[in-house]
Order: structure tokens, then sequence, then C-alpha cells
């Protein structure tokens, strides 16, 4: 048995110019070994191993490396190379690429297609940006209801070395109009002569060429599929979609998510490749927003300037009863969005997340309440700090306060998200940061409020 090749003997025989011996031994590496090692290697070197891979490999290599590798390659590979790749490639897989290519460029390597790769990446450059029609491929199995088992077997046999997928057939009538898919396992256990109309169920699950992606992503979801069949407003069927690339598109849509939910818009790079100026520019908008926001905290503070200088130990506890109101409401923002993100709930049932932050709340407030009042007596009965001959009514001001706080927090951050989702607007945008800020000005008057209710007379 021969040994499989190591990254260490591979990069030697470059260093060597033993290109002949190199050409052999990439052949035994699988695509995703030759991506690693591709991505190990200086740019010389990634063109040398690339040029000597077979016409196969090097099309499935190059669908799976970073878009600047492969723009590095387009630009410094032969023009027959790239024709034959591109020629090659799965016409989803094409699409994605061209889409992050400038335009004269796009052009020209659309012209270096064959006529029917021609014909099918200019339609699916056609759709719409975010649309199921951007991720389909055309390359899948289509058969005829009046075919029998052993037919369908015999197509396959002669066509289905170009499709995406086998696991799923799908059924045709004849102006191409999808009336069933069955999956092949039905043909595999079925009698040669049985006819495909006996299979079928006229059940299916479809997507629809112009339906949002992010859509898409659900419809995957519910029905657990690897691909599903893609028509048009007339039924007619144009292809499939399969779930490695519903995956690529759910990775994008998470980290645009998780990227808003911190505090700033989403980066279109991965964030060591994208320049610094537009690091800002993503970053700034969100940052100068928040801090206007904060600027309200300082008028609501000057608001209450009196109250403080009556009591100065009330100062001591605006850092506390803040950040617990922001953080109580950036737990249920994140939450809520995450809830939404997996169907878990919709905007109609508002009123049940209501109920529910309404209860959790209130409790939660209530353990950070007590969690406050305790910790004024402990420091208070052990001398480690004197509150003063009040520090009764100080530590009750506190504890409710924080119930008062918490519990609005909980309601502000669960709310927004749906709000906004309702107006039509992309519930990530209500990041942690937005509701914290909020919920920082309205806090101070909560608490000061309280303070005043039970001070009055005493401190103030």
């Amino acid at each position: 048995m021969n040994q499989h090749p190591t990254t260490e003997f591979i990069t030697s025989l470059i260093q060597e110019g033993e290109f002949f011996k190199l050409k052999e031994a990439l052949k035994k590496f699988e695509p995703g070994e030759v991506v690693e090692l591709i991505e190990e290697e200086e740019e010389r070197e990634q063109l040398i191993i690339f040029r000597l891979l077979p016409l196969e490999l090097a099309t499935q290599v190059f669908e799976y490396l970073d878009l600047d590798i492969q723009r590095h390659f387009l630009a410094n590979l032969a023009q027959d190379k790239i024709t034959d790749i591109l020629n090659e490639m799965s016409p989803d897989d094409r699409t994605a690429l061209l889409e992050f290519l400038p335009d004269e460029l796009v052009r020209e390597l659309i012209q270096t297609l064959s006529e029917p790769e021609r014909k099918v990446t200019l339609e699916l450059l056609g759709y719409p940006e975010y649309s199921v029609g951007r991720l389909m491929t055309p390359d899948y199995i289509a058969i005829r209801e009046n075919w029998t088992v052993q037919q369908v077997l015999d197509y396959i046999r002669r066509h289905g070395g170009q499709s995406e997928t086998l696991s799923v057939l799908y059924v045709t009538d004849s102006r191409g109009r999808l009336i069933d898919d069955i999956r092949i396992r039905e043909f595999l256990l079925a009698d040669p002569q049985t006819r495909v109309n006996e299979l079928m169920d006229n059940r299916f699950v479809h997507l629809q060429t112009m339906q949002d992606q992010e859509e898409a992503i659900e419809v995957f979801r519910r029905n657990d599929r690897v691909a599903l069949p893609v028509v048009n407003s007339d039924g007619i069927l144009y292809g499939i979609v399969t779930i490695d690339d519903i995956l690529d598109i759910r990775e994008e849509e998470d980290t645009e998510d998780i990227q808003k939910l911190g505090g700033s818009e989403a980066l279109d790079e991965p964030y060591l490749t994208i320049s610094l100026p537009k690091m800002i520019q993503k970053r700034a908008g969100w940052l100068v927003v928040l801090f206007l926001g904060e600027m309200l905290t300082a008028t609501a503070m000057g608001f209450f300037e009196g109250e403080i200088e009556k009591a100065v130990v009330l100062a001591l506890f605006v850092p506390l009863i803040i950040s617990s109101g922001g953080n109580a409401g950036s737990q249920a923002t994140s939450l809520i969005i995450r809830a939404m993100s997996l169907g878990e709930l919709t905007v109609g049932e508002w009123w049940k997340v209501m109920r529910r932050e309404l209860l959790s709340g209130a409790l939660l407030g209530g353990i950070l309440g007590a969690v406050g009042f305790l910790r004024i007596l402990v420091w208070q009965q052990t001398g480690f700090y004197d509150y003063g001959p009040h520090w009764f009514l100080v530590g009750c001001t506190v504890g409710l306060s924080l119930v008062g706080i918490v519990l609005w927090g909980s309601l502000s951050g669960s709310m927004l998200p749906l709000l906004l989702k309702k107006l039509g607007f992309d519930p990530a945008t209500s990041s942690a940061p937005f509701v914290a800020t909020l919920v920082d000005v309205t806090g101070l008057i909560i608490y000061f409020s309280v303070a005043t209710l039970f001070l009055s007379g005493t401190l103030l």
C-alpha cells in the first residue's frame, strides 16, 4: 500500500523542483486535503500546486478555496485553465464566485464559458441578490410518471453523473411542471416493472425562484431535507437547492445577527481582511448613536442633581442600578432574537412574550433587589460602611428600584425586537448596547422616583 504523502514531503518536492513527482503525489490527496495544503503555502507555491492538479480535482478544490485565493488564481492562471475550471464548476458555486468579482472581470469570464454553461450562469445572475434563484443549480434528475422503475434506473446510469444529488428524483409533466418528488430508496426497493405513478403520493415541498433565502433556511429546517426543488410562478421546475448552500447562507445570517447584536453594522468581509477604514465606518455610526443616547443619562442625572446633593449616598448605587437594568434588557433581547431566528415565536405571539417577561422580570428583579438590600444590611451591620441613620430606607430604595428597573429592562428588551420586526426592520438592530442605553436613562428616572417616595422627609 502506498503511503499518503505528507505536507512536508509536498513542500520539499516544490523546493527541489520535482514537479513530475509532485503531480503524481497530489493525485493521492482528497479535495479537502489539497485545500488545507494550499492555504498553508505561500502564493508562489499555491500556484505551482494548483497548476499540477488534474482538472476534476482542481475544480473540486477551487470551489472550496477562500475568495481571496480564488481571485489570486484567476489573475495568474492561464486562460485555458480558468476556462476549463469555470466550465466544470457547479453553476451555483460559479455564480457565488462571480458575484464577488468586478463587473469587467465577470463579463470577461462569462465569455469563456461554453454555450450551455454561459446560459445557465446568466440566468442565475439575473435573479435578485438574496433570492433562492441565486442558490439553485440545474443539475438534477427529472423523470416522467409513466416510466418504469427500470427505465428510471437506466436513465440515472446514463445521466446521473452530472446531478448535484441523487437522493431525490423529481417527477415532471410534459410542460416541465413539478408534480412530485420521490426518494431514490423507493426505486431501489421497488419491482423494476413498477410505474413511477404507482410510487407517487403527490405531496412535495418546494421553493420559489424569487423567494427570500432566509425563508428557504426555515423550509429546510422544518422538513429536514438535503435538497429541495425550485419552481417558478407557473410551477415549472428550474433547479434544486442543496443543504450545503443553505448552511453557508445560515452561517452568513448568524454572523450578521451576532455582529449587529454587538452594536455594529454587519461586516462584509472577514475580520482580519476587512480594511481599517471600512471597519471604522461599520462601527463608528452605532458608537455615535449610543454615545448620544448616553448623554440623556447625564441629562437625567442633572435633573435629579438636587436629590443627589441632599443624599450623596444615592449616587453610590447609580452604576449598580443602571447596569442591572441594561443587563436584563440585553438578556431578553438576545433570547427573543434567537427564538425568532429559530422560528420558535412570531410577532403575533407578543402577548405571550410580555406575560412571560412580566413574571420573569419581576422575579429576577426581586432576586437582585434582595441581594442589593442584603449587601447594604451586611455592610452596615459589620461596620464596613456607614450608610447613616436611615440605612434601612436606603436599602428599601435600592431593593425596590432594582425590581422596577429589571422588570422594565426585561420588557423593553423583549418587546423592541418584536416591534422592529412588525415595522419591517431587522430585529437584530435592537442590539444589546442599544437596549442597555435605553434602559439606563429610564432606570435613573425609576431609581430617583423610588428614592423620592421612600426618603422624603428624611434624607430628601
